[in-house]
């Protein structure tokens, strides 16, 4: 079931606020596997295990990159994630966050680290504010699920969700099908959340599209409870960015307005970013 929530006009656990909520899925090419996966546990000690996806493409602006990394480092320093985290039935998390841009282009800036308090939280974000921003070329989020599906098997500690939260400023353009890769990851149990980042005009020399949170909404995200949080204005960036985090770590959604999907096509082309990248560049 996927839900559509303003969340302008609902608030989580009296928690949220900013940004507009809406929402409700084999190792990719470049991934390189551990030689040993972890052995999980028996039993699960974390309530989610969550891998942050971000964006790194050259449509994204030096600004834009740097207020995103701002964004997670400050949410998970809040007072409002450090609530929700102890509000969990295990009172922990772990998390992964790895940037990426082209099928073969995924970095991990964070392996997997458990944030049980303000000290593992404080630490996380301390690493993720010091790693240089970098941009590169092509938007791969099909390219970006394929790599995070096999992540999880290498977490030791096994949580009661797995979730794949993906940023990103436009539709997939390079890469296998984003609708094979979110299959994929539904298919053993992953949710899939997205941040479509909306905050310029769409333009030729960019691969900005209208209604890119129908996009995610429609192509991208998938699995029970999969939302939505977009970001259509720049001062809300960082809230937006909270609010979504806040919502995966408490995994409580607020009242929704439920649309059927399940029979409806997608609202924009599952392949606009391969159809607008082969009608401009002819490869």
């Amino acid at each position: 079931m996927r839900w559509y929530v303003s969340i302008g006009a609902v608030l989580v656990a009296g928690l949220l606020a900013g940004g507009d909520v809406a929402g409700v899925a084999a190792p990719g090419p470049g991934y390189q596997p551990p030689s040993q996966l972890a052995e999980k546990e028996s039993t699960p000690s974390l309530d989610v295990e969550l891998i942050l996806a971000v964006d790194v493409s050259y449509s994204m602006d030096m600004d834009e990159l740097a207020i995103q990394r701002e964004g997670y480092a400050q949410a998970l320093m809040s007072k409002e994630f450090l609530q929700a985290l102890k509000a969990g039935p295990n009172g922990r998390i772990s998390v992964t966050y790895f940037e990426w841009a082209a099928s073969t282009d995924q970095k991990i800036i964070i392996p997997w680290r458990v944030i049980d308090g303000p000290e593992s939280a404080d630490a996380v974000a301390a690493e993720i504010m010091k790693t240089p921003i970098r941009r590169a070329s092509r938007t791969s989020i099909s390219g970006a699920i394929y790599f995070a599906i096999p992540l999880f098997d290498e977490n030791p500690h096994r949580g009661l969700r797995r979730v794949i939260d993906i940023s990103g400023d436009g539709p997939n353009n390079n890469g296998l099908p984003i609708l094979g890769a979110r299959d994929a990851a539904l298919e053993k149990g992953i949710v899939i959340n997205g941040l479509p980042i909306m905050v310029k005009e769409p333009s030729y020399s960019t691969m900005d599209i209208d209604n890119l949170d129908y996009y995610y909404e429609d192509c991208v995200i998938g699995g029970p409870g999969s939302f939505v949080v977009s970001i259509k204005d720049r001062e809300k960036f960082k809230e937006a960015i909270r609010t979504k985090l806040l919502l995966e770590v408490a995994d409580r959604m607020p009242q929704p307005r439920v649309v059927p999907t399940a029979e409806k096509e997608p609202r924009v082309s599952c392949t606009i970013g391969e159809k607008i990248w082969q009608d401009r560049w002819g490869r």
